[in-house]
Formats: structure tokens, C-alpha cells, sequence
């Protein structure tokens, strides 16, 4: 996930007015992002993303996905003193990516390893101005092959993002009942073939475990009709996700985190969600229209009762997409949907 950089003040960098600008304190590196560290990312819709937080030099923001910093630099790029950044991953590469990439910032950046459903505990009754979130998993976890969340490369199944957790894609794989795992096939990865697939696994785990991210899209393959894998997306990707999505627990946390996130905004700060599949936009969507409604009294009231003012308002009724020079760039960002609210 990432891109950009260039121009100072007093050591730190001033707003750029386009996406073409900003570098860090003296010549941070030769990437759009900041320096090279050796962590594959691409930050999407980065310059969208910026513009939607409307970065004050001395605001306080909260980026709680990390990464390897792209999205982070940005937003460091325009704090000056007095502005602050708290960049969140519960990756340990990541943080030690994004702590290597934001180093020239100095106090200007605070680095917390969390899941970012800690968001509340790491503000500790701070108010920030915006934050970001970019859900789902990173080039980097999937480019790494031993991090076992790739189905096009074989490594031992794995799948944690914070690999402190004690559940791993292995554990589900072989662990789960057939009816559970099913289950989550068919409710996380939306796959039609989910019991097919649950059944075939079951079967060949009596044998031997099912051992490696090889192994287990092999057999995805092997479960599914003919046709099903003429074109389109590689048979083993709805499975993969869903399988990720239960070991992480991903959807379980958003609408929580994004109502913390949300209520301890300043007035007019900034939410900036990306979502990378329609069960996490699905979730945001919701999350967003629930905090950007007001009386909830039934019509026929004559005066409101219930109290309920609204929390956000809506920047953009529909998601941001992706342009056509981002998806030739990374055709990873072709189902990226971005979402923004402010707080009233």
C-alpha cells in the first residue's frame, strides 16, 4: 500500500498542493512514500485519501492501518509542531516498517502495536482530528510467502496478521467441523461451493493434516465443478479470504472501532475508510448511516423524545473508486471503495 513527497519548514513538511508533493524532514528517500525499507506496499487511493482527511499542521490523527507508512508518511508530511500522528498496526513487520519509514518525524509520530479496535485505549480521552482506516490485508503479508496467505505460492498455512494470536489458518483448516467450516466459507468468502469444498477438506485431513497454503488451494481446486474454474478469479480466492477474515476476526470489529473512532472526533474531523470487498463496505456503510441519523422517534410524534442527534454527515453519498491510472499501477485497488464522513 503506498505513493509521494518534497518541502520544509522549521524541519518539518508543509502541505503539498497536489499529490505530487511533500518529503519528510531533509530527503526522507526516492519513493512516492517515503524512504525504501524493503516492505512491499502500495497505499491506494493515497492522494483521495489525504484530501479527504483535510490534514490541519496541527491536528491530531490517527492512522489505524498502518502498513508500511505510505498513507502515514503522507499525513506526517503535513503535521508541523504541535500536529501529531498515531500510526496503529497489529503487524510486527509492519510497525517495524512504518517506525523505519517515519523516523525523520521524530515526536511528531507515535507508533503502537494494536489492533486498531484498541483505538479507544491508545486515545486515552484525546480528541483527534481524522483518521484512516484501510481494512483488510496488506501487499506485503501477501507477497511474503511464509506469512501463508497466498494461495499462489506454497508456505505453511498461517494467516495471522499479529502473529502474537494464538488461532492460525491451520487450526481452521484442521480444527474446525465440517458444518462450521462450511459455514464460514460460504458467509466470509460468499463462496456457492463452500460445502463442496468443506467436505473435501474434512475427507483428506483424515489422512494427513492439511499442512501448507499449496496443499489447501489444491484441494480447493479439486472440489470445485469444471466450469467454475473457466476464467475469473483463481478458485481458491473466496476460500482464502474467508479463512483469513475468521482467523483475524476482521469483520467483528469494525463497526465497534469505527463508533469510538467516530464519537471521539473533534468537531469536523475526518473519517476515511477503505474497503477492499462488499462484506467490510457492507459494515462501514451501515456503521456510517447508523451514526449519521438523528431522531429515531416514530413519525407521528409530535415533539422528539429520544434525544438523538447525529454524530456525522456524510462527505461522499457514493464511494470513491479507484482511477484508471491507479488500477494500470496496481490492479490490486480494482475493488477498493473509499468511504468519508465528518463529525458534526
Amino acid at each position: 500500500m503506498e505513493n509521494e513527497k518534497n518541502r520544509q519548514e522549521d524541519g518539518f513538511s508543509l502541505p503539498a498542493s497536489d499529490n505530487t508533493a511533500p518529503a519528510g524532514p531533509a530527503d526522507a528517500g526516492t519513493d512516492a512514500s517515503g524512504p525504501d525499507i524493503g516492505f512491499s506496499h502500495y497505499s491506494v487511493m493515497l492522494s483521495e485519501c489525504i484530501d479527504g482527511l483535510h490534514i490541519k499542521p496541527d491536528g491530531l490523527y490517527l492512522d489505524l492501518t498502518a502498513g508500511g507508512g505510505g498513507h502515514s508518511y503522507q499525513i506526517a508530511s503535513r503535521l508541523r509542531r504541535g500536529g501529531h500522528l498515531i500510526a496503529i498496526d497489529q503487524d510486527a513487520d509492519a510497525i517495524r516498517a512504518v517506525r523505519q519509514r517515519l523516523a525523520p518525524f521524530g515526536d511528531l509520530v507515535e507508533t503502537v502495536q494494536a489492533n486498531f479496535s484498541s483505538v479507544g485505549e491508545v486515545l486515552a480521552g484525546r480528541r483527534p482530528d481524522g483518521f484512516l482506516i484501510d481494512l483488510g490485508v496488506s501487499s506485503y503479508q501477501l507477497d511474503t510467502a511464509e506469512r501463508g496467505f497466498s494461495y499462489m505460492k506454497d508456505a505453511p498455512l498461517d494467516m495471522r496478521m499479529d502473529q502474537r494470536a494464538a488461532l492460525s489458518a491451520f487450526d481452521v483448516v484442521n480444527g474446525y467441523e465440517e458444518s462450521r467450516l462450511a459455514d464460514l466459507i460460504f458467509r466470509y468468502g460468499e463462496e456457492k461451493f463452500a460445502r463442496r469444498i468443506a467436505a473435501l477438506i474434512c475427507e483428506e485431513r483424515k489422512k494427513k493434516p492439511v499442512a501448507t497454503t499449496g496443499e489447501l488451494s489444491a484441494l480447493i481446486k479439486r472440489a470445485m465443478p469444471a466450469k467454475a474454474k473457466e476464467g475469473g478469479h483463481h478458485p481458491a480466492k473466496r476460500t482464502f479470504q474467508a479463512i483469513r477474515i475468521e482467523v483475524n476476526g476482521e469483520l467483528d470489529v469494525i463497526a465497534p472501532t469505527l463508533r469510538t473512532a467516530c464519537e471521539a472526533l473533534n468537531p469536523g474531523g475526518r473519517a476515511v475508510v477503505i474497503t477492499f470487498h462488499s462484506l467490510e463496505d457492507r459494515i462501514v456503510k451501515q456503521t456510517f448511516a447508523e451514526l449519521e441519523q438523528g431522531c429515531i422517534c416514530p413519525r407521528d410524534f409530535p415533539v422528539c423524545v429520544c434525544g438523538r442527534k447525529p454524530v456525522l454527515r456524510p462527505v461522499n453519498r457514493k464511494p470513491i473508486l479507484p482511477g484508471s491510472a491507479e488500477l494500470e499501477e496496481n490492479p490490486r485497488s480494482r475493488s477498493a471503495k473509499l468511504r468519508i464522513a465528518e463529525r458534526m
